[in-house]
């Protein structure tokens, strides 16, 4: 598991190290200075105050969830936990269509990218198709690498003689079957949580740190004073997705703590990132148009891949929901809530 939490590092450092290169690049339609009032000073206390509001409310998001570990009716068996997953899916399932997916396509259509190749070919919706085709792999090679390790340190030992060799072969069966006795089924979920949590977690900051630069980048108090409220929510509900998938993890808590604070702060680091280059910074710039819309789409695919395969239908197909008509229902209503929450949010961010 050290591997892909060194992986999701490093996609994320790679992500800041791209950051400068959308900085210094001419726009392809300069706007009127006098079109838009610009108050530096008033822009400069909203974005201080919308940073510290969006990572108080980040940190309260992704921390609702782990509450379960606390009270016993926010256990995962329990079916205000299936709710609240729900809800958390829909967020995730909103953000990707709704918020990531339709910036993507608005950057990689703009008129200040050349006609050829961008405008011959629908980048967008192929990035995400191979994005979450690529999520699919790293769930699918990261879970047989764990589960093909889980398996290898069941073996039985050799024994030196037959009697000890039968008993060893009995305590075995007893305990162990790779992917069907209890003990190891709940390690191979616990496997499975833990990869999803760390590859949902790495869709989400790609998004959050575009964001953040964009916010802290923008000099209009007229458009920043309306994207506190709409992005402090936005993070508020993710959180609530994401904090879901880690409470399920089950990481310890160093893990869990590294986890929270990996998202809490990156739409702040983002805003920080912002307010340092927003002289030269331009995001309709032809090079941020395509590096925003690229990572955006990549984004798009992982979010809508992981809500759909690894959040809600899990979820669904658990036998003691398909049981309970009733339960089944609420999650129902709680996914469109949470999908519709996030989807309003749209108007505003």
């Amino acid at each position: 598991m050290r591997k892909m939490s060194t992986f999701v590092s490093y996609s994320l450092l790679l992500l800041l190290l791209a950051t400068p290169f959308v900085a210094s690049e001419c726009t392809c339609d300069a706007s009127d200075p006098g079109a838009v009032t610009q108050n530096k000073s008033l822009a400069l206390k909203l974005k201080l105050i919308g940073l510290f509001a969006i990572l108080f409310l980040s940190a309260a998001g992704v921390c609702l969830p782990l509450l379960g570990r606390r009270f016993e009716r926010l256990q995962a068996d329990k079916g205000i936990f299936f709710l609240i997953k729900a809800f958390a899916g829909g967020v995730i399932l909103a953000t990707g269509f709704v918020h990531v997916l339709v910036d993507a396509f608005d950057d990689l259509t703009s008129p200040c990218l050349d006609e050829n190749p961008w405008g011959r070919f629908p980048f967008t919706g192929f990035i995400a198709m191979v994005a979450a085709i690529t999520t699919l792999a790293i769930d699918s090679f990261a879970l047989s690498y764990y589960e093909n390790l889980y398996s290898e340190k069941q073996q039985p030992q050799p024994v030196a003689d037959q009697e000890n060799n039968i008993m060893a072969v009995h305590t075995h069966t007893s305990h162990v079957h790779p992917c069907g006795g209890s003990a190891s089924s709940a390690q191979f979920e616990l496997l499975k949580h833990k990869v999803v949590s760390q590859v949902l977690e790495l869709g989400i900051v790609v998004h959050s740190v575009i964001i953040g630069i964009s916010f802290g980048a923008s000099q209009n108090p007229d458009t920043i004073n309306p994207l506190i409220a709409a992005l402090s929510f936005h993070q508020f509900f993710e959180g609530m997705g994401l904090g879901g998938c880690i409470f399920q993890a089950n990481f310890d808590k160093c893990g869990t703590v590294i986890m929270i604070l990996f998202f809490a702060l990156t739409t702040p680091l983002g805003i920080v990132i912002g307010l340092i280059v927003s002289n030269t910074y331009d995001e309709s710039s032809p090079r941020a148009l395509m590096i925003q819309g690229v990572l955006n789409a990549s984004s798009a695919g992982i979010l809508i891949y992981m809500s759909l395969v690894d959040v809600l239908a899990p979820a669904f197909a658990n036998p003691a929901v398909k049981k309970n008509l009733r339960l089944q229902s609420g999650g129902y209503v709680a996914l469109l809530l949470g999908a519709g929450c996030m989807a309003l949010m749209a108007k505003w961010a």
